[in-house]
């Protein structure tokens, strides 16, 4: 059925800046053949590891010289040039404060650390939570994420969805990981108890922006709106709800929870998009939109090799979902 970025919200648009964890880059002629090149295009292929956002932002910053002088983007390069990367260059410092928060760490590397989030835990500092969020909590873990743009997140949840989210350790992962979202090739599995009978599988293929009335959520947007598309498979039917297996496309905020009501199959829980009565007093009840990202898988940014986890469902949901099937 297919009906007219998400729990987890992308950061593939991000530009970070500052030289982290990654190895230092070496002095490096400009090749003959980029004549007439724009710098930042030279750059970005000669120093394919890094986005060109991210090398323009250096550039710009004072920390990539030519020819011992600063560079400008822009200019056109005539093949020759030394590129050079001083040794005095910071890490642009992530003006968060880490704090003893525990983790539930599911895999970690030199690259990469996998987190299974529980509900209830903001991502990162905002308006009105500047502390105790997971990003916080990854600066106590691994003090070194101070280098690397927002601790290294690259995607969200929402503080009431549980599960998976991989943030990346050092710039050249970071770079790797926005690359990997823009180009969809890491998969996210949700878990999803939507209200009513869901029929068969499909697609919801709906784009999405800021509600043109309630500007603190998001709606279906025919026109102006980003794309969007969630894929849901029907895992299991109950009397009053639906369990869903959803795979997202694209990573907009909330996108599950408003393309799921979008067809009239709200989440069980949702405060935001829900607002209706199922008839059943436990699904009623339950306290946080019923969403949990279950499984994530991509490839490892040092090798290229696929890897994938999996995260059962917190208590909450497993009490929820046993309390049904008792039926």
């Amino acid at each position: 059925m297919n009906t007219s970025q998400s729990e987890s919200s992308d950061y593939s648009g991000a530009s970070p800046t500052g030289l982290a964890e990654d190895p230092l880059l070496e002095p490096a002629l400009i090749p003959a053949d980029y004549l007439g090149l724009r710098l930042d295009a030279a750059l970005a292929k000669m120093f394919p590891e890094h986005s060109r956002s991210r090398l323009q932002a250096w550039v710009k910053d004072g920390l990539i010289l030519v020819d011992g002088a600063q560079g400008e983007s822009k200019r056109k390069v005539f093949g020759g040039e030394l590129v050079e990367f001083p040794d005095a260059v910071a890490p642009a410092p992530t003006f968060d404060q880490a704090e003893d928060i525990p983790l539930s760490i599911v895999f970690e590397d030199a690259h990469l650390i996998v987190v299974n989030k529980p509900a209830g835990l903001v991502v990162h500092p905002g308006n009105g939570q500047p502390t105790g969020t997971m990003m916080n909590a990854l600066l106590h873990h691994a003090p070194q994420l101070v280098g690397v743009p927002r601790a290294g997140i690259v995607h969200r949840l929402d503080k009431d969805t549980s599960g998976l989210l991989v943030v990346a350790k050092t710039l050249i992962a970071q770079t790797d990981l926005v690359r990997q979202l823009q180009a969809r090739s890491v998969k996210r599995n949700y878990l999803a108890l939507a209200l009513g009978r869901v029929e068969r599988d499909g697609t919801i293929d709906a784009p999405m922006g800021r509600h043109p009335v309630v500007r603190t959520k998001m709606a279906v947007v025919r026109m102006g709106g980003k794309e969007a598309r969630t894929h849901y498979a029907v895992r299991e039917r109950f009397a009053k709800c639906t369990l869903l297996e959803c795979r997202l496309e694209t990573g907009r905020t909330h996108q599950i929870r408003v393309h799921l009501a979008s067809i009239s199959h709200p989440l069980a829980g949702d405060p935001v998009y829900g607002k209706t009565r199922s008839g059943d007093d436990r699904l009623d009840a339950f306290k946080r939109q019923a969403l949990h990202a279950w499984r994530l898988a991509l490839l490892h940014p040092a090798d290229g090799l696929e890897m994938q986890w999996e995260a059962p469902v917190p208590e909450d949901f497993a009490l929820l979902l046993d309390a049904l099937r008792s039926d």
